[in-house]
């Protein structure tokens, strides 16, 4: 009997396709919701690099209330007003900058004037070719100048080359009073930039933790709820204030270690330079940078020869690599218990919103949006993937 015919029949199983997975994971995608946090996203960059000038300060600002608070509020305990206690400690900070700049002004005026010299020096010595044959690029690039020399000397358009007029661009004269007025400008723009940053953070500091409070009372009428702000707001605190410190001790490690190595070196201005690399030193990566080839390039312009702008430079570069670009990114994650791979990306992505500032400002914030993740249901992946 045909089995086909048979309806108590049972039909053999079909064999399993070896190429094809035994398991698959079924997430709940939601196209529409995720095309709208897509969009979202891309609204809130666009939001935070157009507003610059606004969230610029404004972050300066908070950054520089959590650094100072405490000691505010070691005052504060010591019955000493907060108003008196945050303008002296911020006019205390200005003015040991200003002191710093001016002490420092002639040694880094004779710096800064040294680095075209340098330049031009080190430039002029590539060019000096001690018998050396041509490579086989500078041949064809040879060859290639000569065949277009004959082809414009052969081609008809000579003879017709009296006949053609000659049209000269000049360039712009220099004009003083533009300069005087773009450098204006500039100055004016930056002390007004300062002067809202002071303002913005002596006024954080006056107030105490009264943002605080009110945030905890418009998160919700639930303990629970309050209770997870102020956790994360605690979080966001400490881990803000540990991530200063840490940058404040590298820094000075990284200035006194610089100095030391350049004074060892035999190279002028030793103490200039070791400001200047702790300074830059908080600006990640670039920093390292710009220190490592302008030391090289001084140095080389005080020695006069490339071995000794080499060691300048590989003292630098060492230092930090060491310092600034290991142990700075290892402790960073210890304090904050985050990803280095995502504080890095994080990094790259700030500093193309914001230019420098973003490098400056981009790690406290990813603490902030790490602290507030942890604690949202439904953004507590983020935080795991910015987490450790």
């Amino acid at each position: 009997m045909d089995e086909t015919q048979n309806p108590n029949a049972v039909a053999a199983p079909v064999p399993a396709d070896p190429q094809e997975p035994t398991h698959v994971l079924n997430l709940p995608v939601n196209v529409r919701s995720m095309a709208l946090v897509v969009l979202v996203v891309l609204a809130g960059l666009a939001t935070l690099r157009f507003a610059s000038g606004f969230f610029i300060p404004l972050m300066l600002g908070f950054m520089f209330s959590y650094a100072l608070s405490p000691v505010v509020n070691a005052f504060d305990g010591w019955r000493v007003p907060r108003a008196i206690s945050a303008a002296v400690l911020i006019l205390g900070i200005l003015g040991g900058a200003g002191y710093a700049m001016y002490a420092f002004s002639d040694d880094a005026n004779q710096l800064i004037s040294s680095l075209p010299e340098a330049a031009q020096k080190l430039r002029a010595s590539m060019r000096v070719r001690n018998n050396r044959p041509d490579t086989p690029l500078e041949t064809v690039q040879k060859a290639a100048t000569q065949l277009e020399q004959a082809a414009e000397e052969s081609g008809p358009a000579k003879a017709d080359a009296r006949n053609v007029q000659r049209v000269v661009i000049e360039k712009p004269h220099f004009d003083i009073r533009e300069h005087l007025w773009n450098g204006t400008l500039g100055m004016a723009s930056l002390i007004g930039q300062v002067t809202v940053v002071t303002f913005l953070t002596y006024f954080l500091l006056l107030s105490g933790d009264t943002f605080r409070r009110k945030l905890v009372k418009i998160t919700g009428s639930t303990l629970s709820a309050k209770k997870i702000t102020v956790q994360a707001l605690d979080e966001i605190t400490l881990q803000i204030q540990r991530y200063l410190l840490v940058q404040l001790v590298v820094s000075v490690g990284v200035g006194i270690a610089t100095g030391l190595a350049f004074w060892a070196l035999g190279l002028e201005h030793a103490a200039v330079w070791g400001f200047a690399a702790g300074l830059l030193n908080l600006v990640p990566y670039i920093g390292s940078v710009l220190i490592t080839g302008a030391a090289g390039l001084v140095a080389f312009l005080q020695f006069g020869e490339l071995k000794s702008a080499l060691a300048v430079a590989a003292a630098s570069l060492i230092i930090h690599t060491i310092v600034g670009n290991l142990l700075v990114p290892w402790l960073t994650s210890r304090t904050s218990r985050m990803n280095p791979v995502a504080v890095f990306i994080g990094v790259l992505a700030w500093g193309w919103l914001w230019g420098v500032w973003g490098l400056l400002l981009g790690i406290p914030i990813m603490m902030g949006v790490k602290a507030v993740c942890d604690r949202v249901e439904d953004l507590k992946p983020v935080g795991e993937l910015l987490g450790s």
